[in-house]
């Protein structure tokens, strides 16, 4: 019986385990132009008995930054900051993958350079707020992108991904989830289009999957992944048709060959089920729990065939050396939701390990 505690090959690396640190956004990216610091190379560092880390997202061009202090991937200085994070996970023994994310209409022009504006498939505002410089404020109405905008915003993606190699990365998985700019496109609130990226249900995995094929294409789909939430309505998403939109898109993205299929799972198992069917690469799975956390329970996943991989967000976040509490069973610390972002090693570097 396969358990989680085995190994399994992934991007031609052979992770020490199948328990994955699930990207994190941290919002201490206090370098100047959004580039991580020393202690984020430290954090990481960490967290390298994980049999995958997923770093937090990283916006891959100015435009796709939608919080204070999150890390790029698109200039010099940004990708020098990542290399110094990617060796010290790679000096632990560890593998790490970027997390691209774009987000699209959740974000504010204070956050932007003078003259930028959040773009999104259509001008429809989110209904919520983001955390600004100035505070909490209500998201706009964002500009909605053009036929050229949406080819420089997928060259961004692809260049984003070569950058993040370059870096010292393993692989690139794209964020298709919790709202953002690929999970705008599938979502029938958010995309109003009636051109070919769209309207229909091919329409509007469209820009996913060409995202995806970009990506792949521009650093080899065995270091390519992606992430979906079928069905997650947070940052204002509406999927009404999410079970036959998924499966569309998964059926788009299988023939790539992607290292991965990363799903962050809602209330609906039966789907994960048939998404797992369709996609022959290693599946990831973040999986459903009432109180949003995933335990040490969730292993068996792993021993079912549910998943080849279980993520681990908040336990990960709290326990450093989460796969060893996991194999004896705890104690686990809990995870300061004070400190979850922005600040310094408190809540950050600072928790115990068990030894």
């Amino acid at each position: 019986m396969t358990t989680a505690f085995d190994p399994i090959d992934l991007a031609g690396k052979r992770l020490a385990n199948r328990i994955a640190m699930a990207p994190m956004t941290r919002s201490r990216a206090y370098g100047p132009g959004a580039t991580p610091t020393p202690e984020m190379a430290t954090y990481y560092a960490q967290r390298a008995s994980a049999g995958l880390i997923v770093a937090e997202g990283a916006q891959p061009s100015v435009v796709g930054q939608g919080y204070p202090n999150t890390p790029g991937l698109h200039t010099p200085d940004q990708m020098k900051g990542w290399q110094h994070i990617t060796d010290a996970v790679h000096a632990e023994g560890g593998v790490i993958f970027a997390q691209l994310m774009h987000t699209g209409r959740i974000g504010h022009p204070s956050l932007l350079p003078e003259g930028l504006h959040p773009v999104a498939p259509s001008p429809v505002a989110a209904n919520g707020k983001v955390f600004t410089p100035e505070g909490m404020q209500d998201c706009v109405t964002p500009r909605e992108l053009t036929e050229s905008d949406i080819a420089e915003t997928i060259s961004d993606f692809a260049q984003a991904a070569r950058n993040a190699i370059a870096a010292g990365f393993d692989g690139v998985e794209l964020h298709g989830a919790n709202g953002y700019l690929i999970h705008q496109f599938l979502s029938t609130g958010a995309n109003q289009r009636t051109d070919g990226w769209g309207g229909s249900i091919e329409g509007r995995i469209r820009f996913a999957a060409e995202v995806t094929r970009a990506v792949a294409d521009a650093i080899g789909p065995h270091r390519a992944a992606l992430r979906i939430s079928p069905a997650n309505a947070y940052n204002d998403i509406a999927e009404g048709d999410h079970r036959t939109a998924y499966r569309a898109l998964v059926e788009a993205v299988e023939p790539i060959g992607l290292a991965y299929l990363h799903v962050m799972e809602g209330t609906d198992r039966e789907l994960t089920l048939e998404l797992r069917d369709r996609f022959s690469g290693v599946f990831v799975l973040n999986p459903y729990t009432p109180d949003g956390i995933t335990h040490a329970g969730e292993l068996a996943l792993v021993e079912d065939g549910t998943a080849d991989m279980i993520a681990f967000g908040g336990l990960f976040l709290a326990n450093p050396d989460l796969p060893a509490r996991l194999a004896v069973g705890g104690p686990f610390n809990n995870p300061d939701p004070a400190t979850f972002y922005g600040g310094d090693e408190r809540g950050y570097t600072d928790y115990p390990t068990l030894n």
